[in-house]
C-alpha cells in the first residue's frame, strides 16, 4: 500500500534530519549494507501509530549516546516498497515488521528490534535496548571480539 507522500514526508524527516540517510531502492540498500565493515543501524520507518510515538522518538533519544554505530539509514515500510524488501532480507532470521530497527556489524545482523518490542513500551525502555546494543557492538573493543 502506498501512503501519499505530502502525508509520509513528515514521518521520514523525522529520521533524515537526524542525519539517517534514506534508502530508497533495492540497488541503494545493497550498496550500503551489502558486506560492509563498520556498524549499519537500519530503521524501518511506518505510518504506525507505534513508529510515531515510541520507535522515532526512541531512535532520536539512542544517537544521543556517545556510542554509535558507524552508519545511518531508514527505509520506509509501505511506500519503499522494494528497499524495505531488501533491507528485510539482512534481517535473517527475523519475520518482516514495521516499525522495526536492525543493527548490522561487518555485513551480519547482530541486533534486532521488532514491533513487539517496540509497540507498547516507553521510549525510554526502547532507547536504552538500543544504546546497549551500540556499546556491546559499535564500541571501538568490540570489533575485537
Amino acid at each position: 500500500m502506498m501512503y501519499d507522500e505530502r502525508f509520509v514526508t513528515p514521518m521520514r524527516q523525522e529520521l533524515t534530519r537526524l542525519g539517517i540517510d534514506e534508502l530508497r531502492t533495492a540497488a541503494e540498500v545493497d550498496a550500503a549494507l551489502k558486506d560492509q565493515p563498520g556498524t549499519r543501524l537500519v530503521v524501518v520507518n511506518s505510518v504506525c501509530g507505534c513508529a510515531a510515538r515510541n520507535m522515532r522518538p526512541a531512535v532520536a533519544q539512542a544517537l544521543q549516546h556517545a556510542i554509535r554505530p558507524d552508519h545511518l539509514f531508514t527505509v520506509f515500510a509501505g511506500n519503499d516498497v522494494d528497499a524495505t524488501r531488501q533491507a528485510r532480507g539482512y534481517f535473517t532470521g527475523f519475520a518482516p515488521s514495521s516499525p522495526s530497527i536492525g543493527l548490522l556489524r561487518d555485513g551480519k545482523l547482530v541486533h534486532m528490534i521488532e514491533r513487539w518490542q517496540i509497540e507498547g513500551r516507553s521510549v525510554d525502555a526502547i532507547a536504552a535496548d538500543l544504546t546497549k546494543a551500540f556499546d556491546q557492538y559499535c564500541a571501538p573493543a568490540a570489533s575485537a571480539n
